[in-house]
């Protein structure tokens, strides 16, 4: 059966903002980028990969067989030597690489000749610990500038590394190290979190204690706190990396060399180890770096509030700023620690031009109160940025708004661990930008919205997301699972071709693109396909609600009913009874259509979302379907579903 459009309300957005005349004139990428890149991709994608430094030329730009491709074919380069000695070898050894500011407020400054000390020494370490190319090292380590030193210590060796987030648990990481079969983990002693130090070593230990690969443990003092310690596999960073040579010359190695695994946590089941390459990797993170945040070597400070553990971390806190010498913050902490203000605290504190954060967290900031950022000096900004999930045209405007004061383009990007690197976002210098709206395909990209049939839809029309070309930044397979590999993004459209990302899109009569979320969290109500996204965002338009989840609950009636867990702003809260339940249950009948009023809407304190800052709609879906709630670990804080459930026993439906 053919993919029903969905609902058509986010096409009817009016609001468009183009970028100034000024910012048009100094912008890093102009309009004819695309009919260049459109004229011929191939030499368009070599002319980004000649900003890099490669030691052997390629000797052809792509080879494709769908599912496989290798991009800049023969081609040879060193990925820690393009993040860090060039720029100290062009005489730029004294500009900041990292202002890094560690929750409880101490603060280090590296500079890019340090940056290169301390990943030579770190280099040499691992290599007296027996680390080789093409080995797997995992790392676990908070948002410490130890962290990025150790995976460009990883890719200077040329040994992919894998990195594992923070707060994920021992069986998570023991998961992660076996399927990878890691010799060496880097850890560190404990993080800090809202101010308090957490234990990760032990964790770790948890997790090591049943592999066999692990042969030695390397961990970093971060919170002074006592730990176990197993002599002979574990040491201290201190004791094993400061006493090293910082010299250490990079090899070269081929465009293909495995740069990292990254691991997408699925809900059950495996997790699938994504495989990065180096040279189509670096080539895209780089590209669209320089691009997409019209960064400007020795002049932007950009600040992307990512934690390192996830793609964003890898492609736009380490590979893609340090290629294009970038002076970035990082930030090891959480936004509300000591207090509200602290990223706008750290935004004027280093005169940050170039701000990528989550629509998760633009929205708890929303929830919070203009007043907050109206205290600081943000006139230094010149760039917001969002990433992660679909953002709602209100929280865009917010952001517009409060953060950039009406004259900073907002670039709202789509991409996924597997794609490496950005595919969909505005220019901010060319795109007359509308809220809630990623636009159109990046120069060089080319994605289509199809049917299930596979035909294209024309403006105004919904489907599947795909990608029908090949791009240099693309995964290169699952670490060891080529069966999966094919099955989960290539057998939807296998006779075409196409990667599905598993994400639905629509076009507006303009032709810009709208995410729609995942196809799992579409709705099917009496026939009709409704995103979750659409109805999200519905609700967030009311002034009266800071941040919403919509689920699709079974339904004897419609198939499925529409159940909302909503936050309400301030004063709101106070009164969120059957009334304003009412109120907000018409608002969504009158913006998008009487069929997508929501069955229920309960008002609750918190949402569950993971410590990347993403909704658990899986989980709301437990509770609105009255089932025992599933899997809490990768929760940042687990206590919130006892409190949806136990709120949702309390109240009764609301009816018509």
């Amino acid at each position: 059966m053919a993919a029903e459009p969905t609902l058509s309300n986010l096409a009817t957005e009016s609001r468009s903002f183009a970028p100034s005349e000024a910012f048009a004139a100094q912008a890093n990428v102009k309009a004819e980028a695309y009919d260049r890149a459109a004229a011929d991709r191939e030499a368009f994608w070599a002319e980004q990969a000649d900003r890099l430094h490669w030691t052997k030329r390629w000797d052809r730009v792509l080879d494709w067989d769908a599912p496989f491709a290798k991009w800049f074919v023969g081609g040879e380069l060193n990925v820690a030597y393009n993040c860090v000695d060039r720029h100290v070898a062009d005489g730029y050894g004294e500009q900041v690489a990292f202002h890094w500011e560690g929750e409880p407020g101490d603060t280090r400054t590296i500079t890019y000749a340090d940056l290169q000390r301390e990943v030579c020494k770190a280099a040499n370490a691992l290599t007296e610990l027996g680390v080789q190319a093409g080995d797997r090292v995992a790392i676990q380590l908070p948002m410490i500038p130890e962290a990025a030193i150790s995976m460009l210590a990883c890719a200077r060796l040329g040994a992919a590394h894998s990195v594992v987030f923070g707060g994920f648990s021992p069986g998570a990481l023991k998961a992660r190290i076996e399927d990878a079969d890691a010799k060496l983990l880097i850890t560190s002693d404990g993080q800090f979190r809202r101010g308090k130090p957490a234990p990760m070593k032990e964790n770790t230990d948890k997790a090591v204690a049943e592999t066999s690969s692990i042969e030695h443990v390397l961990v970093v003092k971060r919170t002074e706190t006592e730990v176990p310690w197993t002599e002979g596999r574990d040491l201290w960073w201190h004791d094993v990396v400061d006493k090293q040579s910082d010299q250490h010359e990079a090899r070269s190695f081929d465009a293909e060399q495995p740069l990292f695994i990254l691991y997408t946590s699925g809900t059950t089941g495996k997790p699938k180890g994504i495989l990065h390459t180096s040279g189509g990797f670096l080539t895209q993170t780089a590209y669209t770096h320089h691009a997409v945040f019209d960064h400007k070597p020795g002049e932007s400070v950009y600040w992307c509030t990512a934690d390192i553990g996830w793609v964003t971390g890898h492609s736009y806190i380490v590979y893609g700023p340090l290629a294009n010498r970038a002076t970035s913050v990082m930030y090891e902490g959480t936004p509300n620690t000591p207090h509200e203000g602290r990223h706008w605290e750290i935004i004027q504190k280093y005169g940050v031009s170039i701000y990528y954060t989550a629509p998760t967290l633009i929205r708890t900031f929303m929830k919070w109160g203009k007043e907050i950022p109206e205290k600081y000096d943000l006139s230094s900004l010149r760039v917001l940025g969002s990433v992660g999930e679909p953002i709602n045209p209100e929280a865009w405007m917010w952001y517009r708004e409060n953060i950039g004061k009406g004259n900073c383009p907002i670039v709202d990007t789509w991409w996924q661990t597997e794609t490496g690197a950005i595919m969909i976002s505005p220019l901010p210098g060319v795109t007359a930008t509308k809220p809630g709206s990623a636009m159109r395909t990046l120069p060089g990209i080319s994605a289509e919205v199809v049917t299930e049939e596979a035909q294209p839809v024309g403006p105004g029309g919904g489907g599947y997301l795909v990608l029908d070309k090949p791009w240099p930044a693309m995964l290169r397979g699952i670490w060891g699972d080529e069966q999966r590999f094919r099955e989960t993004y290539w057998s939807r459209f296998a006779e075409q071709g196409y990667y599905f990302a598993g994400d639905g899109a629509k076009y507006d009569d303009d032709g810009a693109i709208w995410l729609l979320g995942r196809v799992d969290d579409v709705m099917n109500v009496s026939g009709h396909r409704i995103s979750t996204t659409e109805v999200e965002s519905a609700l967030v338009s009311h002034p009266t609600v800071a941040e919403a989840a919509v689920v699709g609950a079974s339904d004897p009636t419609t198939g499925q009913g529409i159940v909302a867990f909503v936050i309400l702003r301030g004063n709101a809260a106070k009164d969120g009874g059957e009334e304003a339940i009412k109120a907000l249950r018409d608002h969504v009948s009158a913006e998008i259509g009487p069929i997508a009023k929501p069955r229920q809407i309960m008002v609750v304190e918190e949402l569950p979302k993971t410590r990347s800052g993403k909704i658990m709609r899986r989980l709301l879906r437990d509770v609105a379907e009255n089932r025992e709630v599933g899997d809490v670990t990768t929760l940042a804080d687990s206590s919130v579903m006892d409190l949806i459930s136990a709120g949702l026993k309390d109240s009764s439906k609301s009816e018509d």
